[in-house]
């Protein structure tokens, strides 16, 4: 080499965070707008400006950044204690986060390939779930939380990608706020003495317009 010749330029070090960074980026938008059968790992790697082996090489799998995608998507999802229902009930009938639309959409696309509904409840049990039976009084906490999930994904689903009338009209809301908020209380809080305890084994009793029915 003479004297005068530049140095050859150093190869340029990969950053393993921003690489991981870039791919969750272009995943979560493929999963979220073709759900996870129609997301193709050669696309996200595309997007994300990396080769294709790097998914592999970071996740595992397809499956297993699908997995990384659902926690990111549900990690703030919110708190339905007594104390947090009031605004939670606000939240449900008023938000208008990207964030949660998106992860709706998310869920709804890619439910009916078995092995992402699976990946998605194990994300949700294991982590938002969790959290939330932790921190509600009372027994039951398990199920109740379950509960809860189940009221609030089914106001948004209504509200947000549905378009239900009477949940998008301010209006209607203001006055259906402390319906749900009392609907989220009747899960959240900490069963009352006898309150729901199971019924007994005796024979059901069904009424009608002209009296009891045996």
């Amino acid at each position: 080499m003479s004297p005068d010749a530049s140095p050859a330029p150093a190869p340029r070090r990969r950053d393993a965070v921003a690489t991981r960074a870039a791919i969750l980026k272009a995943a979560r938008t493929a999963f979220t707008e073709h759900g996870y059968d129609g997301a193709g790992v050669r696309e996200i790697a595309r997007a994300a400006e990396v080769d294709a082996r790097l998914i592999g090489r970071y996740f595992g799998s397809k499956e297993g950044l699908f997995a990384e995608v659902v926690d990111i998507a549900f990690e703030k999802s919110m708190m339905m204690t007594p104390e947090l229902n009031g605004e939670a009930a606000v939240t449900l009938l008023t938000t208008r986060d990207q964030h949660t639309y998106d992860g709706l959409l998310l869920a709804l696309r890619s439910a009916a390939n078995p092995r992402a509904a699976a990946v998605m409840r194990d994300s949700i049990e294991g982590n938002y779930q969790a959290r939330l039976a932790a921190a509600l009084p009372g027994t039951d906490t398990t199920g109740r939380s379950a509960l809860l999930i189940a009221i609030c994904a089914g106001v948004l689903l209504n509200r947000m990608l549905l378009g239900h009338t009477a949940l998008n009209s301010a209006e209607e809301t203001e006055r259906l706020i402390p319906y749900l908020h009392k609907a989220l209380d009747a899960v959240a809080m900490a069963p009352q003495d006898g309150a729901g305890a199971a019924p007994d084994d005796g024979p059901a009793t069904a009424r009608n317009d002209d009296g009891p029915v045996q």
